[in-house]
């Protein structure tokens, strides 16, 4: 049996239950005072609750935070890497990243990564293992490197990850993590309307379409094996 960190051990018997390491403290502390700043000038604070969208073709990661009354955009980071092309993973192995609406809860975050400091997307969720996908570990992480996963810069992950952390600790239950193959207007729609995966994008569009609407994250649910998407 694997030894558990100091750190994440006396997480859990202090009842903290966010997974921390000496690791993701620094990291934390490294990015704090800059977030500080930034976040004040966006009328936020350190421990706002987030939202995260990913957007394979323009290679972009939007951090968004709540105000209250809805969520503004704090940051675009640029990804690094992620593999694959466009369109879901379907299988182990087949080093595609995956596109879809996915929830990270606190278990999901891994303090101790060997690619810094990073999140588990959670796929696959609910949809995916209704379409029969499979796969394991794909997560938002640091080291520039993928092999189906996004993969951020060190200083961008330690950024987006105290994001994280200091959200799911002043109460935020989880946060929602919607990736899609671009963003999804019309006139990039209709130019793929014969791609096998139309239909599948039709659904993603439905939960992009609600949030430029709404400027609060969908609620999303899996009926008869489909995304269904309702006004928050």
């Amino acid at each position: 049996m694997p030894s558990i960190p100091l750190m994440i051990l006396l997480s859990v018997v202090l009842g903290l239950q966010i997974p921390t390491s000496r690791r993701s403290l620094d990291a934390v502390a490294r990015a704090k005072p800059r977030l500080q700043t930034a976040l004040a000038s966006h009328g936020a604070h350190l421990g706002s609750p987030i939202y995260i969208r990913i957007f394979k073709t323009e290679r972009e990661l939007e951090l968004w935070v709540d105000k209250g009354d809805l969520y503004v955009l704090f940051k675009k980071y640029p990804i690094c890497a992620f593999s694959g092309e466009l369109g879901p993973k379907l299988r182990e192995g087949d080093q595609q990243s995956p596109e879809g609406f996915y929830t990270v809860r606190p278990a999901q975050l891994n303090p101790t990564s060997t690619f810094h400091p990073s999140f588990n997307l959670g796929y696959p969720n609910e949809y995916d293992r209704a379409h029969s996908r499979t796969g394991s570990a794909l997560m938002v992480h640091g080291n520039c490197v993928s092999i189906g996963c996004y993969a951020m810069t060190d200083s961008y992950i330690e950024e987006i990850y105290a994001m994280a952390d200091a959200a799911l600790r002043n109460g935020q239950r989880e946060f929602q993590v919607h990736v899609f193959p671009f963003r999804m207007v019309q006139e990039k729609m209709i130019p793929l309307r014969n791609s096998r995966w139309y239909s599948f994008w039709l659904e993603l569009k439905a939960g992009y379409d609600a949030f430029e609407q709404y400027n609060r994250p969908p609620r999303v649910r899996v009926r008869n094996r489909q995304y269904v998407v309702t006004s928050p």
